[in-house]
Protein backbone atom coordinates (compact mmCIF):
# COMPACT_ATOMS: atom_id res chain seq x y z
CA UNK A 1 0.00 0.00 0.00
CA UNK A 2 1.43 3.36 -1.03
CA UNK A 3 2.64 5.72 1.63
CA UNK A 4 0.26 8.76 1.62
CA UNK A 5 1.98 10.73 4.34
CA UNK A 6 2.42 14.47 3.77
CA UNK A 7 5.91 15.91 3.81
CA UNK A 8 7.02 17.54 6.99
CA UNK A 9 5.81 21.18 6.90
CA UNK A 10 6.93 22.10 10.32
CA UNK A 11 7.50 25.86 10.66
CA UNK A 12 5.21 26.76 7.76
CA UNK A 13 2.62 29.58 8.28
CA UNK A 14 -0.80 29.31 6.73
CA UNK A 15 -2.41 32.45 8.16
CA UNK A 16 -3.02 35.82 6.43
CA UNK A 17 -0.18 37.17 4.32
CA UNK A 18 2.13 39.56 6.16
CA UNK A 19 3.09 42.59 4.09
CA UNK A 20 6.76 43.26 3.81
CA UNK A 21 8.19 45.86 6.17
CA UNK A 22 8.26 49.37 4.70
CA UNK A 23 11.68 50.91 4.28
CA UNK A 24 12.37 54.00 6.42
CA UNK A 25 10.99 57.19 4.89
CA UNK A 26 13.53 59.46 3.38
CA UNK A 27 13.51 63.25 2.63
CA UNK A 28 11.56 63.91 -0.53
CA UNK A 29 12.74 67.08 -2.29
CA UNK A 30 9.62 67.19 -4.48
CA UNK A 31 7.44 67.88 -1.43
CA UNK A 32 9.66 70.80 -0.31
CA UNK A 33 9.63 72.16 -3.85
CA UNK A 34 5.87 71.95 -3.91
CA UNK A 35 5.60 73.98 -0.69
CA UNK A 36 7.97 76.64 -2.12
CA UNK A 37 5.89 76.90 -5.31
CA UNK A 38 2.74 77.38 -3.22
CA UNK A 39 4.32 80.20 -1.22
CA UNK A 40 5.67 81.80 -4.40
CA UNK A 41 2.24 81.64 -6.01
CA UNK A 42 0.57 83.20 -2.95
CA UNK A 43 3.18 85.99 -2.91
CA UNK A 44 2.62 86.85 -6.56
CA UNK A 45 -1.16 86.84 -6.14
CA UNK A 46 -0.86 89.25 -3.22
CA UNK A 47 1.54 91.46 -5.19
CA UNK A 48 -0.72 91.55 -8.24
CA UNK A 49 -3.71 92.33 -6.03
CA UNK A 50 -1.80 95.20 -4.44
CA UNK A 51 -0.78 96.57 -7.85
CA UNK A 52 -4.37 96.43 -9.10
CA UNK A 53 -5.61 98.25 -5.97
CA UNK A 54 -2.96 100.97 -6.37
CA UNK A 55 -3.89 101.45 -10.03
CA UNK A 56 -7.59 101.66 -9.18
CA UNK A 57 -6.86 104.17 -6.39
CA UNK A 58 -4.74 106.25 -8.79
CA UNK A 59 -7.48 106.30 -11.42
CA UNK A 60 -10.09 107.31 -8.83
CA UNK A 61 -7.80 110.05 -7.51
CA UNK A 62 -7.19 111.39 -11.03
CA UNK A 63 -10.90 111.39 -11.88
CA UNK A 64 -11.85 113.14 -8.64
CA UNK A 65 -9.00 115.65 -8.35
CA UNK A 66 -8.16 116.10 -12.07
CA UNK A 67 -4.62 117.47 -11.41
CA UNK A 68 -3.19 119.81 -14.05
CA UNK A 69 0.26 121.24 -14.62
CA UNK A 70 0.74 124.86 -13.61
CA UNK A 71 1.33 127.38 -16.40
CA UNK A 72 4.09 129.95 -16.61
CA UNK A 73 4.42 133.01 -18.84
CA UNK A 74 6.79 135.91 -19.40
CA UNK A 75 4.46 138.84 -19.89
CA UNK A 76 7.03 141.64 -20.04
CA UNK A 77 10.79 141.93 -20.52
CA UNK A 78 13.38 144.54 -21.38
CA UNK A 79 17.14 145.03 -21.56
CA UNK A 80 18.55 148.50 -20.95
CA UNK A 81 22.26 147.57 -20.88
CA UNK A 82 24.26 144.78 -22.48
CA UNK A 83 27.88 145.83 -23.01
CA UNK A 84 30.89 143.57 -23.39
CA UNK A 85 34.49 144.71 -22.95
CA UNK A 86 36.86 142.51 -24.94
CA UNK A 87 39.91 143.70 -23.00
CA UNK A 88 38.57 142.80 -19.55
CA UNK A 89 36.12 140.09 -20.76
CA UNK A 90 33.55 141.81 -18.61
CA UNK A 91 29.84 141.91 -19.45
CA UNK A 92 27.68 144.65 -17.98
CA UNK A 93 23.98 143.95 -18.13
CA UNK A 94 20.63 145.16 -16.88
CA UNK A 95 17.52 143.10 -17.65
CA UNK A 96 14.10 142.89 -16.02
CA UNK A 97 11.63 140.06 -16.58
CA UNK A 98 8.03 139.96 -15.36
CA UNK A 99 6.42 136.53 -15.02
CA UNK A 100 2.93 135.21 -14.41
CA UNK A 101 2.27 131.83 -12.79
CA UNK A 102 -1.20 130.35 -13.22
CA UNK A 103 -2.78 127.49 -11.27
CA UNK A 104 -5.48 125.87 -13.46
CA UNK A 105 -6.53 123.31 -10.82
CA UNK A 106 -9.96 123.30 -9.24
CA UNK A 107 -8.98 121.39 -6.08
CA UNK A 108 -5.21 121.80 -5.72
CA UNK A 109 -3.37 124.84 -4.42
CA UNK A 110 0.36 125.38 -4.89
CA UNK A 111 3.12 126.52 -2.55
CA UNK A 112 5.95 128.33 -4.34
CA UNK A 113 8.81 127.92 -1.88
CA UNK A 114 11.71 129.00 -4.07
CA UNK A 115 12.35 130.02 -7.69
CA UNK A 116 15.82 130.65 -9.11
CA UNK A 117 16.25 132.02 -12.64
CA UNK A 118 19.40 131.73 -14.78
CA UNK A 119 19.84 133.74 -17.98
CA UNK A 120 22.01 132.78 -20.96
CA UNK A 121 23.07 134.50 -24.16
CA UNK A 122 24.13 132.25 -27.05
CA UNK A 123 24.55 129.23 -24.73
CA UNK A 124 26.65 131.23 -22.25
CA UNK A 125 25.16 131.85 -18.82
CA UNK A 126 25.76 135.42 -17.71
CA UNK A 127 23.41 136.05 -14.76
CA UNK A 128 21.12 134.54 -12.14
CA UNK A 129 18.43 136.04 -9.97
CA UNK A 130 16.21 134.95 -7.09
CA UNK A 131 12.60 135.27 -8.21
CA UNK A 132 11.11 133.66 -5.10
CA UNK A 133 12.96 132.98 -1.85
CA UNK A 134 11.82 131.48 1.43
CA UNK A 135 11.29 135.04 2.65
CA UNK A 136 8.61 135.84 0.06
CA UNK A 137 7.25 132.35 -0.70
CA UNK A 138 3.49 132.16 -1.03
CA UNK A 139 0.51 129.91 -1.55
CA UNK A 140 -1.32 130.09 -4.85
CA UNK A 141 -4.97 129.16 -4.54
CA UNK A 142 -7.17 127.33 -7.04
CA UNK A 143 -7.72 128.97 -10.44
CA UNK A 144 -5.47 131.86 -9.44
CA UNK A 145 -2.70 133.79 -11.21
CA UNK A 146 0.17 135.56 -9.46
CA UNK A 147 2.92 137.87 -10.73
CA UNK A 148 6.66 137.30 -10.21
CA UNK A 149 9.65 139.31 -11.33
CA UNK A 150 13.36 138.80 -11.82
CA UNK A 151 15.97 141.55 -11.95
CA UNK A 152 19.28 140.68 -13.62
CA UNK A 153 21.69 143.52 -13.06
CA UNK A 154 25.44 143.72 -12.58
CA UNK A 155 28.64 142.63 -14.25
CA UNK A 156 30.19 139.27 -14.98
CA UNK A 157 33.56 138.16 -16.28
CA UNK A 158 32.86 135.70 -19.08
CA UNK A 159 34.65 134.81 -22.29
CA UNK A 160 32.76 135.52 -25.49
CA UNK A 161 34.38 134.66 -28.81
CA UNK A 162 34.18 136.96 -31.80
CA UNK A 163 30.93 135.51 -33.11
CA UNK A 164 29.17 136.10 -29.80
CA UNK A 165 30.68 139.53 -29.33
CA UNK A 166 29.66 140.62 -32.82
CA UNK A 167 26.16 139.23 -32.19
CA UNK A 168 25.75 141.70 -29.34
CA UNK A 169 26.26 144.58 -31.77
CA UNK A 170 23.81 143.03 -34.26
CA UNK A 171 21.17 142.54 -31.57
CA UNK A 172 21.54 146.13 -30.43
CA UNK A 173 20.98 147.30 -33.99
CA UNK A 174 17.97 145.01 -34.27
CA UNK A 175 16.68 146.25 -30.89
CA UNK A 176 16.17 142.70 -29.61
CA UNK A 177 18.25 140.06 -27.79
CA UNK A 178 17.70 136.30 -27.94
CA UNK A 179 17.83 135.32 -24.28
CA UNK A 180 17.27 131.87 -22.83
CA UNK A 181 16.03 131.74 -19.24
CA UNK A 182 15.80 128.58 -17.14
CA UNK A 183 13.96 128.65 -13.83
CA UNK A 184 14.41 126.12 -11.03
CA UNK A 185 11.39 125.64 -8.78
CA UNK A 186 10.84 124.21 -5.32
CA UNK A 187 7.11 123.76 -4.87
CA UNK A 188 4.47 121.73 -3.04
CA UNK A 189 0.83 120.94 -3.71
CA UNK A 190 -2.04 121.02 -1.24
CA UNK A 191 -5.31 119.07 -1.32
CA UNK A 192 -7.47 119.91 1.66
CA UNK A 193 -5.21 119.44 4.70
CA UNK A 194 -2.80 117.16 2.82
CA UNK A 195 0.46 118.74 1.64
CA UNK A 196 2.74 116.81 -0.72
CA UNK A 197 6.51 116.53 -0.62
CA UNK A 198 8.66 119.11 -2.41
CA UNK A 199 8.81 118.89 -6.22
CA UNK A 200 11.54 120.46 -8.35
CA UNK A 201 10.24 121.21 -11.86
CA UNK A 202 12.24 123.24 -14.36
CA UNK A 203 10.82 125.93 -16.64
CA UNK A 204 12.46 126.95 -19.92
CA UNK A 205 11.77 130.25 -21.67
CA UNK A 206 13.10 131.24 -25.10
CA UNK A 207 12.74 135.00 -25.24
CA UNK A 208 13.21 137.86 -27.63
CA UNK A 209 13.88 140.65 -25.17
CA UNK A 210 13.63 144.23 -26.49
CA UNK A 211 16.67 146.42 -26.11
CA UNK A 212 15.37 149.68 -24.68
CA UNK A 213 17.12 153.01 -25.00
CA UNK A 214 16.07 156.59 -25.64
CA UNK A 215 15.21 155.99 -29.28
CA UNK A 216 12.82 153.06 -28.85
CA UNK A 217 11.32 153.50 -25.40
CA UNK A 218 7.96 152.20 -26.63
CA UNK A 219 9.10 148.82 -27.93
CA UNK A 220 6.70 146.11 -26.77
CA UNK A 221 7.39 142.58 -25.67
CA UNK A 222 5.32 139.67 -26.97
CA UNK A 223 3.78 137.47 -24.29
CA UNK A 224 5.71 134.18 -24.20
CA UNK A 225 4.56 130.87 -22.76
CA UNK A 226 7.34 128.80 -21.19
CA UNK A 227 7.87 125.05 -21.33
CA UNK A 228 7.59 123.10 -18.07
CA UNK A 229 9.70 120.03 -17.40
CA UNK A 230 8.19 118.29 -14.40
Amino acid sequence: MADNRQPNLSGAYYGPAIPPAEPPRRYRPDRSRSCFCCLFSVFWKLLLTLIVLVVIAGVIFYLVVQPRMFKFYVNNAEITQFDYNTNTTQLRYNMVLNFTAHNPNKKLSIYYDKVLAKASFMDTQFASADVITFMNSFRQYKKESNPMSGVFSGQQNIFLDYSKYSQISDDKNNRSFDIFVKLYFRMRFRLGDLITRTYKPKVKCDLKVPFINGTNAFTFFKLTKCDIDF
